[in-house]
């Protein structure tokens, strides 16, 4: 199975189409809807079909039918959180229902003399938060890859009802300008948001145990995480029945590492910990649609050497 390749699946059209079918017939008619699409990509989307199959059966254990019938209900969620995403970013928040947990922490946490960083990831429906963070939405930025950040850039254009108080910073492999733009948001006590279960740079990796298996995942967040000693927030909105969201913040304050520790693992360790248990407690809501514990074949000799070694 391919490796991410730095763009999120999916169609502005389909997006734009299903807009207009929240605006004009309502969420129900979209969920509804819905079933035709997912399953089509049940009969025809066989790469990411096979991906959750295979994430079912090596990560969590499952026998075949179990896997095959993950795959259905994953494909489902899926569309169903792009609604709810789609929905809530056009002003119906109130027809979602929302729980939290350590939030008063996290608020506070916002509230103090720092910058901080929040690291998800391709789990639940981390937008779900937009109507939530409020003005501190203002104070905080997306960190996302270039082709990423272009089609969401020309969506939002398109469909200006769309809120779009978080900024944005593209990841260009041919700069580091992103690199500087951090350090200044996290410099002006300001929000910066990753995803830290994908990668396209395979010569900056780290490996953690994740579900019984050894995976590769971006040593840049950690990396920028640990260096800049701010406080790390772990940050999941996960779905639950009957349109209600629970939102789950884990408070990471920043320490000084002894000699000879390495922060950003001891931080992707503590980070994969509460990725496991997401899973584990929401399995259908994983949408990592590749192979994820491949070892990149393009891999350096010296990433080889690690991941052997730990």
């Amino acid at each position: 199975m391919p490796r991410w390749k730095g763009k999120t699946r999916g169609n502005r059209w389909g997006y734009l189409f299903f807009i207009g079918l929240i605006k004009h017939l309502g969420i129900g008619a979209a969920y509804a809807f819905l079933y035709f699409v997912a399953g089509y990509f049940i009969l025809f989307a066989r790469k990411p079909a096979a991906a959750i199959i295979s994430y079912a059966r090596k990560g969590l254990g499952y026998s075949a039918g179990k896997a095959w019938r993950l795959m259905c209900r994953n494909f489902y969620r899926m569309g169903q959180i792009l609604i709810d995403k789609m929905a809530i970013l056009n002003g119906m928040a109130a027809r979602y229902n929302f729980q939290f947990e350590n939030y008063e922490p996290f608020r506070q946490l916002l509230d103090g003399e720092s910058g901080v960083v929040l690291i998800g990831a391709h789990v639940g429906n981390w937008e779900t938060g937009a109507p939530f963070f409020g003005e501190y939405g203002k104070k905080m930025h997306i960190v996302l890859y270039d082709a990423e950040y272009r089609a969401i850039k020309e969506l939002m254009e398109e469909n200006k009802s769309i809120a779009s108080e978080y900024k944005m910073i593209a990841v260009n492999h041919d700069s580091l300008s992103h690199v500087f733009l951090i350090n200044d948001a996290l410099q002006r006590h300001e929000y910066v948001c990753f995803q830290g279960d994908r990668y396209v740079n395979e010569e900056k990796l780290l490996y953690a145990d994740f579900l019984g298996n050894k995976a590769p995942f971006p040593a840049g967040p950690f990396i920028i995480a640990s260096r800049m000693k701010v406080p790390v927030v772990f940050y999941f909105a996960m779905r639950e029945k009957g349109r209600q969201y629970r939102f789950h913040f884990t408070i990471v304050e920043p320490r000084k590492y002894k000699r000879g520790e390495h922060g950003e693992q001891i931080l992707l360790d503590a980070y994969v910990k509460d990725l496991e248990e997401i899973v584990k407690r929401y399995p259908e809501q994983w949408f990592n649609y590749y192979d994820f514990w491949a070892v990149p074949t393009t891999d350096s000799e010296a990433q080889k050497k690690k991941y052997r070694e730990q």
